[in-house]
């Protein structure tokens, strides 16, 4: 399915935000930023090529490496960096930190960091829909590693089992924290093609070329949207960073290797496509660059200022049972 230049230029204009943003909270965190990060500067257009294929009503779940996902959603740098200084006005009051957020105004049902455990939830948020029959899915991002849990086995066949309106994406950066995808892959040569021991589409495209990623996620989301069941979309991209700010990435991949990826960024290519095309000049790329600048630093000033977490609050948002009778003597 092509992709029209407008399209195009959203998905260029998303990646852009998604980077710029990882790059500034790398920034902040050395400079003191509480919490940990999980870059994924590298990886930015499968969640930017699949988003404006979704509704505002869509459901997603991601993962620990999930910023640009949710900033591809539409998540607001303020709210997200709020959270991740852990003040109040964040997005999960504080307490949420980098791998943890989940935004109910945008559907975005939360940042699960337990490797694969995001892909139950995601079958039974579709299962939720198809039961109400709400003309809605479900997108869950993972890595390459998720692939190798129980979760993923089990979350995938019980959305087949129940042709559950679900699009599962893997971004395959190509290593499971310092091990390579293969290692635990075998034989396959994809791992879309995994879909196969469930019955269920599965497709693997180039994830650092965004019009192929596009193409794919148009196709998919709406088969799924018309009770196609569930589709396994796969996109092999990269981590330019290592697993986490902590890790240089060096002891396991070399630095010929890394030099290779950077040149196969996906928004570099993105744009020399929509230049070459006429749908973007210098001029606005550059007018794009100083907006979104502007926004990140208004948003790390408001982070900054906002309030800081009271301890009193810590369990405000619990809720608590009274524990049945005959049970109070356990």
């Amino acid at each position: 399915m092509q992709v029209d230049g407008e399209r195009l230029k959203m998905i260029y204009v998303l990646m852009k935000r998604c980077r710029a943003f990882e790059e500034r909270a790398i920034v902040e965190l050395r400079k003191g930023m509480p919490g940990f990060i999980h870059s994924s500067i590298g990886q930015e257009a499968i969640p930017c090529a699949i988003t404006p294929f979704l509704r505002k009503e869509d459901y997603i779940i991601t993962n620990h490496r999930g910023h640009s996902d949710i900033i591809a959603r539409g998540a607001s740098f303020k709210k997200t960096f709020a959270e991740l200084y852990a003040k109040e006005t964040g997005y999960c009051k504080g307490l949420s930190g980098s791998m943890h957020i989940a935004a109910f105004d945008l559907n975005i049902i939360g940042a699960v960091a337990i490797v694969g455990s995001g892909i139950p939830l995601a079958s039974g948020v579709a299962l939720a829909c198809k039961a109400k029959n709400l003309e809605r899915i479900a997108v869950c991002y993972f890595g390459d590693g998720a692939t190798c849990t129980g979760s993923f086995h089990e979350g995938i066949g019980f959305a087949a089992t129940f042709d559950l309106p679900v699009l599962f994406v893997c971004q395959n950066n190509q290593y499971e924290e310092g091990t390579h995808w293969t290692y635990w892959g075998g034989r396959l040569k994809s791992l879309a093609d995994r879909s196969s021991g469930y019955g269920i589409p599965g497709f693997s495209v180039d994830g650092n070329d965004a019009v192929a990623v596009a193409e794919a996620a148009a196709e998919a989301v709406e088969k799924v949207r018309k009770g196609g069941g569930p589709i396994l979309l796969e996109g092999k991209t990269y981590r330019i960073h290592g697993h986490h700010m902590g890790d240089p990435g060096t002891t396991y991949r070399t630095k010929e290797e890394v030099e290779e990826w950077k040149g196969k960024d996906p928004i570099r290519r993105l744009y020399s496509l929509l230049f070459q095309k006429g749908f973007i000049t210098a001029e606005e790329n550059s007018k794009i660059e100083v907006q979104i600048e502007q926004e990140l630093d208004e948003a790390v000033q408001f982070a900054l200022e906002s309030p800081e977490i009271d301890p009193h609050t810590t369990f405000r948002d619990l809720v608590y049972f009274e524990r049945p009778v005959g049970l109070n003597k356990i």
